[in-house]
């Protein structure tokens, strides 16, 4: 798709971040947004029932009088994208049903579903930073809050362009775990094509909350009879002919990508990270506001 077309469809997004926004702060996910902390308010007189331990010493000898000292809940937390843009991101999903040149390609639909989540976290008043990787972490945005910050992290992620073949989805994992010094939402954002992604996520999953996006495409689960085919791995640039005309490399086809889905849910599941899966022929909005209602 068009980059201005892509620019245009985003500009629509904040119609929808409040809905969703919403229903982040009354999921599974309220705890993080709600904020894991507390800091010092002020002081009041001591009421019956109060707990002596939040007695305010210094106040209290200094009035004559008892005082207890009063905490709010800190709101602001960070939500950070890690976002794929290796090589396999920018091939298309083979949405044949669309006319060329307006079908979106993997990297472009994982740019909606991060957009929509960067304005939904602006308007939960959440700080957002953006971490993108293809076989090492290529850009990191550190976390802060306010529309020109999402428009500066959406600008960034459209004009990416993968530098070097291969995904390391460990190392931006290892990478966010060192720079995320408090409890935040991560939402991972990839085709999940690579390995040794799964000790990291492990990690991840137990000082953070985790939502996993895979993208995929109608031709992984599809694959035509199209006769003589070249294909290439965008990874390591690989090529092997094969026939779609017989059913059994069809089948093999579809059995391999079934595999990879369900090694990557097991894994997710295991480790406590949420699960979606978003196809390039999918609405990224009405799929993920269906998902995270779903968490409500």
């Amino acid at each position: 798709m068009d980059r201005n077309e892509l620019f245009a469809k985003i500009t629509t997004f904040p119609l929808f971040a409040r809905g969703m926004a919403e229903d982040l702060l009354s999921g599974d996910y309220k705890a993080i947004f709600r904020g894991q902390g507390i800091e010092f308010d002020e002081v009041r007189h001591y009421e019956r029932g109060d707990d002596v331990r939040s007695i305010d010493w210094n106040v209290s000898a200094r009035f004559g009088t008892p005082y207890v000292k009063m905490y709010r809940e800190e709101r602001e937390m960070t939500v950070c994208l890690i976002l794929d843009n290796s090589p396999s991101m920018h091939t298309l999903g083979g949405n044949l049903s669309k006319t060329p040149g307006t079908e979106l390609n993997r990297y472009e639909q994982a740019v909606l579903a991060a957009s929509l989540i960067a304005f939904s976290a602006e308007q939960a008043g959440q700080r957002l930073s953006v971490i993108f990787f293809d076989n090492e972490i290529s850009k990191i945005i550190p976390p802060r809050k306010g529309r020109s910050h999402t428009m500066a992290v959406i600008s960034a992620a459209l004009e990416a362009l993968p530098r070097n073949k291969g995904s390391g989805l460990g190392k931006a994992l290892a990478g966010a775990g060192r720079l995320l010094k408090r409890r935040s939402l991560v939402v991972i954002i990839s085709d999940f094509l690579c390995i040794n992604w799964e000790q990291e996520i492990g990690d991840m999953t137990r000082r953070h909350d985790v939502i996993s996006i895979k993208i995929s495409g109608p031709l992984d689960k599809d694959m035509p009879r199209s006769g003589l085919l070249t294909l290439e791995d965008p990874e390591t640039g690989h090529k092997l002919m094969a026939s779609a005309s017989f059913a059994s490399f069809r089948n093999a086809w579809t059995s391999w990508h079934l595999e990879r889905a369900n090694l990557w849910e097991s894994i997710c599941k295991r480790h406590g990270a949420a699960c979606l899966e978003l196809s390039t022929s999918d609405d990224a909005v009405m799929a993920l506001m269906r998902f995270f209602r779903g968490h409500r």
